[in-house]
């Protein structure tokens, strides 16, 4: 009995998109964690030069990280 194998570029296409998706979504949680960090150090002066009250700050960077949806307004 004989077995084939696909060619080494299919099987690299096959899992392609799916390991680039990990590595993208990974990369927007730790982006999101680090500009969470930064509001939560942000004065109330920075702060209202973004139109963000320190309530409203503080709320964010408590999100949990892979919470990368917009809040809702």
């Amino acid at each position: 009995m004989t077995t084939r194998s696909l060619p080494i570029s299919l099987t690299d296409r096959a899992t392609a998109p799916r390991s680039t998706a990990w590595i993208d979504w990974l990369r927007r949680v730790v982006h999101a964690v680090e500009s969470r960090h930064h509001l939560a150090e942000m004065d109330r002066r920075m702060l209202s030069d973004i139109g963000l009250s320190r309530s409203e700050a503080l709320e964010e960077a408590r999100r949990a990280p892979w919470n990368l949806t917009p809040p809702r307004r």
